[in-house]
């Protein structure tokens, strides 16, 4: 199969029944947040033992004597000096218990991302082959989870070993050639390791760029994964190079535009594009390449209704999804809401010894073209209310913790703002339906996670499972169409309708 006709199945896949693909892709991004979850209880394990044995109080009253004034940022010297005056103020927070707990929350939250990481991207390449071959991608990508998880954790952690053993290899070379042959034939050795060694890499990155691919279509394990792949890059040396020119490719572009995009204030969207429509796309063609190669699969002809009808079709689909979730689930959104008042609560409480010492200003924030500030908000707040919503597939409990999150940060800095009216004024007009959003998103989350436990007792079957993953996916899109017009109000008319009022 040439590039072109690979494409074209990949464009044909994507957009036929996006439902039963993109709802893993989803779950990508919520990785950070389901492994951010071990490092928060640690944080609150920490300052509830300091609250506990008297830290917290120590802390407070040196703060209540001390100048915590900031000096002149522009001299290097002078903070410094502030700085290591203030650090006897926070040595009661230090404890060998603290340390324990924080520690031990950083090494939890790693191994938790790795693990997820590889069961995600079981799921994801279960799913990708289950719709080449006209098979339901959910059922496929939830069984791949538990079957394939092991695998991918292999798989990656063999790359992981072959690169770093190149560059092992390529250091000693040098360093033997540096002392025994001198500096002169130190640096020549040096140069034909970085080409050897680079060619190397390159290769090896290649081969099991299409390892996954050779898991899901083979069904196999490590080793044979690595075998098909390196067969198929042997065999077909032409479509693996266009592959890799197409990745790289889309690498620069997406790049490019995150640099664009960021340097105006608008970054976000571009990595969610990434992970949710990039990911896939890449994903699909390294699959219909490979599959081609093995003649195991057998790409879906197009939609017949166009881009744009998909799309307005997609987003009616999800306001009324998203109507009818919120509706039946009256009781979850009200602990979700719950939730969020205790978070900002807790941050506004928090942050109040800090008042007026560490003052922040709404006003000093705002700016950017508003194009640009639409871009970034929706792109940050979609993102966030995705990972929020697939986070809860891991128990309930990164779904909670986030929204906690979100609202200890948005009380702490409602409590620090120098101008409290215009915080509240900015936050009204977008807030009436991004904050409505954040709260669906959390209910989902919540609802994830229970439909997720069932499955995992065995009280709800896979096909159940796969249909509540896939209502999922219409209610956080109606979500996203929310947030769209919560980013356009944020851009155009929050920043500015209130200034001559206050």
């Amino acid at each position: 199969m040439d590039l072109s006709t690979a494409v074209t199945a990949t464009v044909s896949t994507l957009r036929r029944r996006p439902a039963d693909l993109l709802p893993f892709y989803f779950l990508g991004t919520a990785v950070p947040v389901i492994a951010r979850t071990a490092l928060l209880l640690a944080l609150a394990g920490a300052y509830l033992h300091a609250e506990l044995t008297g830290g917290i109080d120590a802390v407070r009253d040196a703060l209540a004597g001390a100048d915590l004034t900031p000096p002149n940022l522009e001299d290097p010297e002078a903070v410094e000096r502030w700085a290591e005056g203030l650090a006897p103020v926070f040595e009661p927070l230090v404890s060998p218990t603290t340390v324990a707990l924080v520690v031990g929350g950083m090494v939890a939250a790693v191994l938790i991302s790795v693990l997820a990481y590889a069961a995600v991207s079981a799921g994801q390449m279960s799913a990708v082959i289950a719709r080449l071959r006209g098979n339901r991608g959910l059922t496929a990508g939830i069984a791949g989870v538990r079957d394939r998880w092991l695998t991918f954790l292999g798989l990656y952690v063999a790359e992981l070993l072959l690169w770093l053993g190149v560059v092992l290899l390529a250091s000693v070379a040098v360093g033997v050639a540096a002392l025994v042959g001198g500096p002169l034939v130190g640096a020549v050795v040096g140069l034909g390791a970085l080409l050897v060694g680079g060619a190397a890499l390159v290769l090896v990155r290649i081969v099991f760029a299409f390892a996954p691919a050779a898991i899901v279509v083979d069904d196999a394990g490590v080793f044979g994964a690595v075998e098909g792949a390196g067969g198929f890059v042997r065999s077909n040396p032409v479509d693996a190079i266009a592959y890799l020119v197409v990745a790289v490719g889309v690498l620069v572009a997406i790049s490019s535009a995150a640099s664009a995009l960021a340097f105006l204030g608008g970054g976000a969207v571009v990595a969610l594009a990434s992970a949710v429509v990039a990911a896939p796309a890449l994903d699909l063609l390294k699959t219909v390449l490979y599959g081609d190669h093995r003649g195991a699969v057998d790409p879906v002809d197009p939609p017949e209704a166009s881009v744009r009808t998909q799309f307005t079709g997609g987003v009616r689909r999800g306001m009324a999804e998203t109507r009818v979730f919120v509706r039946r689930t009256p009781g979850t959104h009200l602990l979700v809401v719950a939730v969020g008042v205790a978070g900002g609560v807790a941050g506004w409480m928090l942050a109040g010894p800090f008042v007026g010492v560490v003052p922040t200003s709404i006003e000093a924030r705002l700016g950017g073209l508003p194009p640009a500030a639409a871009l970034e908000f929706f792109g940050n707040n979609w993102t966030v209310t995705i990972a929020t919503a697939f986070g809860g597939i891991a128990l309930v409990l990164p779904a909670l913790s986030s929204i906690a999150f979100n609202g200890l940060a948005l009380g702490a800095v409602a409590a620090l703002e120098g101008n409290l009216p215009a915080l509240v004024a900015f936050v009204i007009p977008h807030g009436l339906l991004e904050i409505p959003a954040i709260v669906v998103s959390g209910a989902l989350g919540v609802r994830l996670g229970v439909v997720a436990w069932r499955a995992f007792r065995g009280r709800l079957s896979r096909v159940g499972f796969a249909d509540a993953v896939e209502n999922a996916f219409w209610v956080t899109v109606g979500v996203g169409v929310l947030l769209a017009v919560a980013a356009l109000i944020e851009g155009f008319v929050s920043p500015y309708y209130w200034r001559p009022f206050l």
